[in-house]
């Protein structure tokens, strides 16, 4: 039977304990399906995004409605605001 370096297996438990770190960003996309109500999983851009009633939402450049151009600001794993923007934005 092989041994196993005892180095290794604590490395592998230490990378398995270490604390997940997300990181913030923000993306542009278009809103493909959306709950009716605000909370929910949202679909931007090809992502699922769980949305809760803490995400703030702005409509300056109109509804955030299905087809919508928005703009997702994510801190961490929370969705923090989904904002209608320019169609100009989403153009690929």
């Amino acid at each position: 039977m092989k041994r196993m370096n005892i180095g290794y297996i604590f490395a592998a438990a230490a990378l398995l304990t270490a604390p997940v770190s997300y990181a913030s960003e923000d993306f542009y996309g278009t809103i493909e399906s959306r709950p009716k109500g605000n909370a929910g999983i949202w679909v931007v851009g090809g992502r699922n995004l769980d949305v809760t009633d803490r995400t703030r939402f702005v409509e300056e450049y109109g509804p955030l409605s299905v087809g919508a151009c928005v703009e997702v600001e994510i801190d961490g794993r929370v969705v923090k605001k989904i904002a209608s923007e320019e169609k100009r934005k989403c153009a690929k």
